[in-house]
């Protein structure tokens, strides 16, 4: 599944709301594209559902927000 998921995408939680768009997929993680005042977020691939034409995740809007990241997971990317 990770291989079906592209940069650009739109993230969809199970609510149907839109969560930002995958920047890339970075190990484990979704790197979700920038929002509107400049955060990056990160959530686990096993959050995924499933893919079509978007991500979607089996998190619900609050779920999405408890779980993600606001800093990069993987501690070499913070130097």
């Amino acid at each position: 599944m990770q291989s079906h998921i592209q940069p650009g995408m739109p993230v969809t939680c199970a609510d149907g709301q839109h969560h930002g768009q995958v920047d890339s997929v970075d190990g484990d993680y979704l790197k979700l594209t920038n929002d509107d005042s400049g955060q990056a977020h990160w959530l686990p691939v096993s959050a995924v559902d499933h893919v079509d034409e978007h991500v979607h995740l089996k998190l619900s809007h609050e779920q999405v927000h408890q779980q993600w990241l606001s800093e990069d997971p993987h501690p070499a990317h913070r130097q």
